[in-house]
């Protein structure tokens, strides 16, 4: 029998899920924005996804639109995950590089992918029907791809892909 066990959870990947304040004004603006884009170019552009559209990067400079609200608003987000990480908070040094978006349907979706030379990156569901869908997070332990006993049972400690709920 073991009587002493300490876990050291050294090298946690968290993921932070918010609920956006003013979410439902939000959605409706943005998903206006974002359907006007899509009639306007209907080609996209292709990236990670398979099937759908990705839409070309916002204009994130005209600060009276919806996606400069959209970024000012999720601003206090990116501040608090920042803190949360333990992170040096400098909000001069803090840009959000790009913000695009992806209309998928049934059968569409995207390829597990990173976004490199960023410290985070966030998706947001302007529309998400239910049972449409999960957010797939791979283990980024690069070992643990390539070399690993079997499994009894899935863990915190042993899991490859974990799924977040859309809501």
């Amino acid at each position: 029998m073991i009587n002493q066990k300490e876990t050291l959870k050294f090298f946690p990947q968290p993921v932070l899920k918010y609920k956006v304040d003013n979410f439902k004004d939000f959605n409706e603006k943005l998903s206006s924005y974002i359907y006007k884009l899509n009639s306007e170019d209907q080609s996209g552009i292709l990236r990670s996804n398979k099937g759908g559209w990705h839409s070309k990067p916002f204009d994130l400079k005209d600060i009276n639109s919806i996606q400069h609200k959209f970024l000012l608003e999720t601003t206090k987000y990116v501040f608090d995950a920042i803190k949360a990480f333990g992170w040096k908070l400098d909000p001069k040094r803090v840009i959000c590089t790009e913000m695009w978006s992806i209309i998928n349907k049934k059968d569409d979706f995207n390829t597990i992918h990173t976004h490199p030379n960023s410290y985070l990156s966030a998706a947001y569901y302007v529309k998400a029907p239910k049972n449409c869908g999960k957010f797939i997070v791979e283990n980024p332990h690069s070992i643990s791809r390539h070399s690993y006993p079997a499994l009894e049972r899935p863990t915190e400690f042993n899991v490859k892909v974990a799924r977040v709920e859309i809501e």
